[in-house]
Formats: C-alpha cells, structure tokens, sequence
C-alpha cells in the first residue's frame, strides 16, 4: 500500500502538509473539525504523539479518525512513553487501521511537560525506532519473531536546518536515512539560506526534505520559541516586525506566508504548524499555491 503523500513525494510533487494537535479528553469534535477544513488543502495531516511531553489523546486513535474521514494522517510515534514492545504493538495496530505514513521521534523530555512525575521509557531512540519499523515491513519484530500479516509504512525522521553546530546533526539525519527514513520533516525554518545549505549537505542522501512553517502569534511567542527549543532561533528582525505591528497574528502570518514563498524552492513541500490556529492556514498555504 502506498500513501498518497509518498506518491506525491516520489513523482516529484510539491507536498503540504499541515499539523492538528489531538484534543486532551476524548471529545474529538474540534479536532474533526478541524482536519475537515483542511480538506483538499494540504495532502496529509500530522497528528502530534503528547506534543511537548503534554498528556493527549492517543494519536494511534486520532490518526485512526482521520482515515474514517478520508484524510490522510501522518502518525506521530515517540520513544519516550512507550518500550519497545508498546511501541511495535502501536505500529501494528497503525497498520491494521490503515495509517500508512509515520513519523518516528525519540520526544520531548517528561521534565517540559505537564505529568513531569511521570517515568520516561526512552527504551529505544528514533534511529532504533527507524530499524524496528525496517524490520516489521520486512515480516519481523525486534525480536526476530515472523509476523502474521506484514505492514506497509512510509517512514519520516525530524531535522534540525537550523542546529549549531550541524556536523552532529548531518550524522544523526545519515543514520536516520540508512535506518530507512524516506523523508524528513524539519522544525521550523526562519532562515531561508540556511535551508538552502541544509539541503545542498543531505543532497547525497536522497531523501525528500518537508520544511517547517511555525506561525509565529507574537513577539513573546517569538522569544519563547528562541530561548526554549533546542535548535531554533527567531531573528530579530523577526521579533521587531512581530512587536511593532498593531497586529501581531496579522504579521505573524505575514512572516508566514514570506518564509513559505522563500524556503519552497529549497525543499520538497512544506510542513504549516498553526499551533491551535488552523484556521489561518489556507492564507499561508496560498502565498505557495500561487507562486508553483
């Protein structure tokens, strides 16, 4: 089974992706809603694995109404709240319910987030996460025990264009490929140059590369953003056109749509993270859709 969003990838199509974070309770309405308007605008919809290490609905079940709806998800998998044993079980359950395209990631640390209580697995890392996904296409589990009934998956990692320095980077994303990603999916791009270099160096890799799209609400958000993720630095110009305008949602989606037209031609489609503003998204996504 091929997804859509690997067809579109592997013949060479511009890709939109967008992010939907699963509701915290079981009420998915917002949620559906959501996605529904998303609709024929972006070609798949990632769905969040307790974003931030913060409690959520389980995106295995999310990812799993999105394709009762007909739209295509992009499951989120991280090691960090689940053994290897739970995270093949989840795979495998993916597969049954006919999620096809998946995003490994090791996740955030249990201190940043809202059950900081609460013991982290981190058993395997997003490379070991990569093989074992390896391994379930071909009929085995980490155990070398045979499947019944093999699943199909077309497997993403997470880049950092933007990391400091980017040699240790470069070597985790090779892993990575050889582990069998088939397509990264970055953090959020404010530096257009930098993404250009990020793809010159994974070039020989052979990978599809989906660039990051944060919008940014306001210069607080901003500041938060540089001085909290890892790997991300909003520039100050940035910052400045954020706290002098009237409107800061109104020139966060400015920068938006500026990055959008910018980064595009350095990348194989874009990846829209609204954070809770879905509803902003169609504007962004129209700065790319009337330039391709």
């Amino acid at each position: 089974m091929i997804s859509k969003l690997q067809e579109k990838l592997d013949s060479g199509q511009f890709v939109i992706t967008a992010e939907v974070c699963p509701p915290k309770g079981c009420d998915c309405t917002d949620f559906l809603a959501k996605a529904r308007a998303l609709r024929g605008l972006v070609d798949a919809i990632n769905v969040t694995d307790n974003q931030g290490a913060n409690m959520r609905i389980s995106p295995l079940a999310a990812a799993a109404l999105l394709v009762r709806e007909g739209i295509e998800p992009i499951f989120q998998i991280t090691c960090r709240d689940r053994n290897r044993m739970a995270l093949q079980s989840d795979l495998l359950g993916a597969a049954a319910l006919g999620v096809v395209n998946v995003l490994a990631l090791t996740g955030d640390h249990i201190s940043f987030g809202d059950h900081r209580q609460a013991k982290p697995a981190f058993d395997l890392d997003s490379v070991q996460l990569l093989q074992a996904i390896a391994g379930l296409t071909e009929g085995r589990d980490l155990a070398g025990n045979s499947l019944q009934g093999v699943p199909a998956f077309y497997p993403g990692a997470a880049a950092a264009p933007e990391a400091t320095p980017f040699e240790p980077t470069l070597f985790k994303l090779e892993k990575k490929v050889v582990a069998g990603a088939r397509f990264l999916q970055t953090q959020a791009v404010f530096d257009p140059a930098r993404l250009r270099a990020f793809r010159e160096a994974v070039a020989p890799l052979g990978v599809k590369v989906i660039a990051g799209i944060l919008l940014l609400k306001s210069a607080r958000m901003a500041r938060f953003v540089t001085g909290n993720i890892p790997g991300l630095r909003v520039p100050d110009h940035l910052v400045s056109e954020l706290e002098n305008s009237p409107d800061p949602m109104a020139a966060g989606v400015a920068i938006a749509r500026r990055l959008a037209a910018e980064i595009s031609p350095y990348c194989d489609g874009l990846h829209i993270m609204a954070m809770g503003r879905e509803d902003l998204i169609p504007e962004i996504v129209k700065a790319v859709k009337g330039e391709r």
